[in-house]
């Protein structure tokens, strides 16, 4: 339906599917069936003289994919809803994000999942990617399983390669490497048969066992905040399915251990222990105090923290976002984004 000439001299990393043949119209739809703007996501509607009557002994799915065209003028005319997700680009060409199944929210952010493929692909060194999300209730994280070319290639690399391509909330938590995707008998990938990621395949560092006092503690501090049995002083919180509610928990039970005043930005600064533990060293040399607690509403304890911020105004939560010192204008928004998810689960379906 669609056709894209790729040039001698051209170097793309994403090709789009290009733009509609002969005869054939176009339209990317939200929801409401409503057209989107250049740049906003939708679902992929085809319409024209190639638009089949139907499927064949299958009237309930044909309702359901074959729906009326307001934009042709004929009033018997249809479209058919492609269940593709993409967007048009400025020059008229269609980039195709993935299927509408492979949309997902986590902690109140919609996620492509299509699009964090597309940018894992990117990747020199990658023959084939695939991203599913593991965990529930909150805890959700992106899992990428890639298939390298040749040669050695470290979840921490893969992460930096596509954090500058994608926000951190796309990037995945950590990757598994596999020789080939497990493939269906008509070829697709078998996500049910990929394998359990397991956090501690690609940690790095000779030694992960804690050296010091204040390591012991920051490292039983991130196990148990993670529901692990052991983190290692060179683990990396973020990589081990930590995210920024996860990180809000390490910082406030830290500050209540170690009395000292420690900014969110200094985990996403130094994710590990070792470099976490240097923080609060500093912090104890310098003499910075406890946190003062809102005026507003007091600061609970880390166990308890996560489970309160869902029952809090947006008035409260920005009170207590404030003494959360360096904490970003995104990081805040994500985290009212999460607060209102909470009170919306299970009260609102959202349809694509």
């Amino acid at each position: 339906m669609t056709a894209y000439v790729i040039g001698d001299s051209e170097s793309l990393e994403r090709i789009p599917i290009g733009q509609p043949i002969a005869n054939t119209r176009i339209y990317i739809l939200d929801r409401a069936s409503n057209p989107v703007p250049i740049g906003v996501a939708g679902e992929i509607h085809v319409g024209g003289d190639g638009v089949a009557r139907g499927y064949l002994h299958d009237p309930e799915l044909t309702s359901q994919k074959f729906v009326s065209d307001p934009f042709g003028g004929d009033p018997a005319a249809r479209l058919y809803a492609t269940g593709d997700h993409g967007r048009f680009l400025p020059d008229g060409n269609i980039d195709l994000l993935g299927r509408v199944d492979d949309q997902i929210k986590i902690r109140g952010v919609r996620i492509e999942l299509g699009e964090i493929e597309a940018a894992v692909r990117a990747h020199p060194s990658i023959q084939a990617a695939v991203i599913t999300v593991a965990g529930t209730g909150g805890d959700e994280r992106l899992i990428g399983y890639v298939v390298p070319h040749d040669g050695a290639l470290s979840s921490s690399d893969l992460r930096r390669f596509v954090r500058e391509r994608l926000p951190d909330h796309m990037v995945p938590s950590s990757f598994v490497l596999l020789d080939a995707l497990p493939l269906t008998p008509n070829g697709k990938v078998d996500r049910r048969a990929l394998p359990t990621p397991d956090p501690r395949a690609e940690r790095e560092g000779e030694d992960s066992a804690a050296r010091t006092p204040t390591e012991q503690a920051l490292a039983a501090i991130m196990a148990e905040v993670l529901g692990l049995d052991r983190v290692g002083i060179h683990d990396n919180f973020f990589e081990l399915g930590g995210h920024s509610l996860l990180g809000i928990r390490v910082v406030a039970r830290v500050r209540k251990v170690f009395r000292v005043e420690l900014p969110l930005r200094r985990l996403f600064e130094e994710p590990t222990v070792a470099g976490l533990a240097l923080e609060v060293v500093k912090a104890e040399r310098a003499g910075d105090g406890p946190v003062t607690p809102s005026p507003t509403r007091r600061v609970a304890p880390g166990e308890e923290l996560a489970a309160q911020l869902a029952d809090l105004s947006a008035e409260e939560v920005e009170a207590l976002l404030g003494t959360v010192a360096d904490l970003s204008a995104e990081e805040a928004e994500a985290l009212l984004g999460t607060i209102r998810a909470k009170r919306r689960d299970e009260r609102v379906t959202e349809e694509f």
